[in-house]
């Protein structure tokens, strides 16, 4: 029997929690990772260089790879002082062999050799992606680094993101989403990472054709201004706008509530009530079926000093081992519903 196909659509941290706990299982794997970041040593790099950013395809390299642990750390090194401070070596890595294969796609399966990935990473665009922002007052702000750190944005609010101009899908990921069993969206920075990949010509349109499930994990916490009092139905409605269909099949939503402490901490940055709700007896007729379960990671995430853009990065996270059991649950339910008609 042939293992599932499973496509990952995201970027960050979100993939990377992600990819930890999947590439455990016997399935192949195809992470299609966002282009869009602009901030840190990435925003760095992709002004300086000219290349394509290399800081969420690094985090899925690093996550898949089957390599020494001492290749992983040194793929995530950041360094301290000199002209390199605060340069990831791993971006580095990823943008000279991008220089020395002509293109980014070309580096990125160079890499994955050398690392000796589980699966494939693919770029979602080999073009150059620029993210553009409106806000509720029609406001236009450009950049994704500018999510993090602009103040109107958190003011004012999102109304939409966008791209200018607009750029092709990588082929390959477009092939990986038409053949896919499994097209897992999220976890993820939700305009920054995940809504990024749903705007580049090619990929909206394969996941609508596709015969695969569609499995929407919802984030655990909002972010001012841009999420801000999103609840679960609100994430799928979002999502499926940008899709231009209601593609999503399942939703995984977390029923943990985090440590007292870490919610204040978050509070303190995003504002009161930002962890994701869900109401079950909401009125409506939602045409997905949403999987509550335990996916938290009961541990504060830890902080690299030497991040210049650490203190945007989410401290409640979730727990990838749980979420991957979930995500094999699934399919295996699946499969039984395919054959077992009724229990009575």
């Amino acid at each position: 029997m042939k293992p599932k196909r499973i496509v990952t659509i995201g970027g960050g941290t979100g993939s990377f929690t992600l990819l930890s706990g999947l590439k455990k299982y016997p399935i192949d794997i195809s992470a299609i990772v966002s282009m869009a970041d602009d901030g840190g040593s990435t925003g760095i790099l992709r002004d300086e260089l000219g290349v394509l950013p290399p800081g969420d395809v690094r985090q899925c390299l690093v996550a898949l790879s089957e390599s020494s642990e001492i290749l992983r750390k040194l793929l995530n090194y950041r360094f301290e002082s000199g002209g390199l401070r605060g340069h990831n070596f791993g971006n580095l890595f990823l943008s000279a062999l991008e220089k020395i294969n002509g293109s980014f796609s070309g580096g990125v399966k160079e890499a994955a050799k050398i690392l000796n990935i589980k699966g494939e990473v693919i770029p979602v665009t080999d073009e150059s992606m620029r993210l553009f922002v409106r806000l509720k007052n029609g406001k236009l702000i450009k950049g994704e680094n500018e999510l993090d750190k602009n103040e109107e944005i958190s003011k004012i609010g999102v109304k939409k993101v966008f791209l200018k101009p607009k750029i092709k899908a990588n082929q390959e990921a477009v092939e990986r989403i038409k053949k896919a069993d499994c097209i897992i969206i999220g976890p993820g920075d939700f305009y920054g990472s995940i809504i990024p990949n749903l705007l580049v010509s090619g990929i909206a349109q394969a996941i609508k054709k596709s015969k695969a499930e569609v499995v929407f994990n919802c984030n655990l916490t909002n972010k001012k201004g841009q999420t801000e009092n999103f609840d679960l139905d609100r994430y799928i409605d979002e999502t499926n706008k940008y899709l231009g269909k209601n593609r999503i099949n399942y939703a995984i939503f977390n029923t943990q509530i985090p440590k007292a402490e870490l919610i204040k901490k978050y509070e303190h940055r995003e504002g009161r009530g930002m962890m994701v709700k869900f109401d079950k007896n909401k009125n409506l007729k939602r045409n997905f079926r949403v999987i509550r379960a335990k996916v938290l990671n009961e541990k504060e995430a830890g902080k690299d000093k030497k991040d210049s853009i650490a203190h945007t990065r989410s401290f409640i996270r979730h727990d990838s081992e749980k979420l991957a059991k979930i995500l094999m649950i699934l399919l295996e339910i699946k499969d039984y519903e395919n054959i077992i008609k009724e229990i009575a």
